[in-house]
């Protein structure tokens, strides 16, 4: 793209849409990995955590589960573990 081109209004519109998603999906991830950690006492065992499969998720791991819109659920999932 020249430096002189405009950009164009539906273009973006697309592109701040796709930062908006991006955005929320970072946020629900960084909600559910902090709950996780409260409860696996560090940030390398979060992580570890979130990269399982886990088959209350459909054998999904957390970090999948986030990714697809699951956020609810597998922050119901992760605070059911503290109980």
């Amino acid at each position: 793209m020249a430096g002189s081109d405009p950009i164009k209004p539906d273009a973006f519109a697309a592109l701040q849409a796709r930062f908006g998603q991006q955005s929320r999906k970072a946020q629900a991830y960084y909600t559910v990995m902090h709950e996780v950690r409260a409860i696996a006492g560090g940030d390398d065992a979060a992580n570890a955590w979130m990269n399982e499969a886990q088959p209350a998720l459909g054998g999904k791991t957390a970090a999948e589960a986030v990714g697809e819109g699951r956020a609810e659920e597998v922050l119901a999932y992760v605070r059911s573990l503290k109980k």
